[in-house]
């Protein structure tokens, strides 16, 4: 058959979408071990998490989780930094700190033929770890720096506020960082969260091309890790939402605008409906908010739209980097587009083509082994499982312009929304 390589090959959906889930198993140190295996695939991911614990610490202490978890390879008992960072090189792995609001922990890339020694190593990181005054200072001047620039840029800037006016200035989650916490950080602040605070209810997600008798080597080395008794959480302060913040700039050339409000979790109903239409809107390059003010107007290289998550808590923001003096039309038109969707169903073309693009998008997320594992742990932290991902395909296959027009109108019309403005 002769390849006809003038047209685009024919987009097919599949029938139906299984995915075998993790085997879960619990080690002699209470830890939930997740596995995945990945035939004929040499390199192995482990990732260990645990609680996070940042909404537990005083406001002025609210870096101290970051600094630990990045001042955890600057030395141990037995290797100093630059040891650490040789061997791990040496045996071309990788180890990354893991740091969310809900979420902390250490993760290894590496290989199967090199993973005895390198787990060791790995391992002694959690109970091992020095602190080096030394590279404490190092880190606190990189991390002043960094926030100096970040204060700098518009939109770095934005979206700090943005979540400062959607949870309050006393919260943890919504509190602007400055120097002075910095400042805060003493080694016996990141021993004292190390000894602790970190590593409660551990949970070890493992991928790999690995026989039982291997698994069980691996699940034995694991078992050493610490596991503490989950702390009771504090009570968060209460959230105190600000409508609208604008800070001038005098000298800036661009305005960067966020607009945005409370939403609803992964779990809810509704979300998959949601995420359609939240990828009408601003999701992707062909979205409503793109060909309106950057294709149409020109006043922007690019705004998004999109749904995310802070701990426990969930909200939609549309994000954009915008030429100044037209920053008040860019606001006019973003509602514009936002009333538009929500009372005027989509045209069968736009339908068609958001469809294909978004179950596409969802199927190239599984396109590696290592995906699968990544694709387990978006789900089972919101407390599902795969059979999410089977809802969501059926869902991709058949919604119509009315499902999403309702969704927008349930979600999107309930203004005043919050509005922040930096340049």
């Amino acid at each position: 058959m002769v390849l006809d390589r003038s047209k685009a090959p024919e987009f097919k959906v599949p029938e139906d979408f299984e995915l075998v889930p993790p085997s879960e198993n619990k080690l002699s140190n209470g830890a939930r071990f997740f596995y995945i295996p990945t035939p004929g695939l040499e390199a192995v991911k482990i990732d260990v998490l645990c609680r996070g614990q940042r909404d537990s610490l005083p406001l002025e202490q609210t870096l101290v989780s970051s600094f630990t978890l990045q001042m955890l390879q600057e030395g141990t008992k037995t290797k100093s930094a630059s040891e650490l960072a040789e061997f791990f090189d040496f045996y071309a792995s990788e180890v990354h700190p893991i740091l969310t609001f809900s979420q902390e922990g250490l993760g290894l890339l590496s290989t199967k033929k090199h993973l005895q020694p390198v787990l060791n190593e790995f391992m002694s990181l959690f109970t091992e770890a020095t602190f080096p005054q030394d590279m404490l200072e190092k880190r606190k001047s990189q991390r002043k720096l960094s926030i100096k620039l970040e204060n700098e840029r518009t939109a770095s800037r934005a979206s700090q506020v943005f979540r400062k006016c959607l949870f309050g200035a006393g919260h943890p989650y919504g509190i602007e960082i400055e120097e002075n916490h910095v400042d805060s950080i003493k080694r016996d602040l990141l021993i004292a969260y190390y000894d602790t605070m970190l590593w409660q209810d551990l949970e070890i997600f493992v991928t790999g091309d690995f026989d039982s008798k291997e698994l069980e080597a691996i699940s034995n080395l694991l078992c050493e890790l610490p596991n503490r008794t989950v702390i009771d959480p504090v009570l968060l302060p209460g959230i105190n939402t600000l409508l609208a913040v604008k800070e001038p700039r005098k000298n800036s050339v661009q305005s960067s605008i966020r607009i945005g409000n409370r939403s609803i979790p992964q779990s809810h109903p509704d979300f998959i409906a949601l995420t359609v239409f939240n990828t009408i809107l601003g999701g992707y390059f062909g979205s409503r908010l793109v060909k309106n003010i950057r294709e149409d107007k020109g006043h922007t290289y690019g705004i998004f739209s999109s749904l995310a998550e802070i701990g426990d808590y969930h909200y939609w923001v549309i994000a954009a980097d915008v030429q100044k003096e037209y920053y008040l039309d860019v606001i006019e038109e973003i509602y514009h587009e936002i009333k538009i969707l929500t009372e005027v169903e989509i045209n069968p073309d736009e339908l068609e083509v958001v469809r294909n693009y978004l179950i596409g998008q969802m199927l190239k997320q599984f396109s590696t082994s290592f995906d699968l594992i990544d694709r387990f742990k978006a789900v089972h932290h919101s407390g599902m499982d795969f059979d999410y991902y089977a809802q969501k395909l059926a869902f991709l296959k058949q919604f119509t312009a009315d499902d999403i027009m309702k969704v927008g109108h349930k979600y999107f019309c309930n203004p005043p929304f919050i509005e922040v403005v930096v340049g």
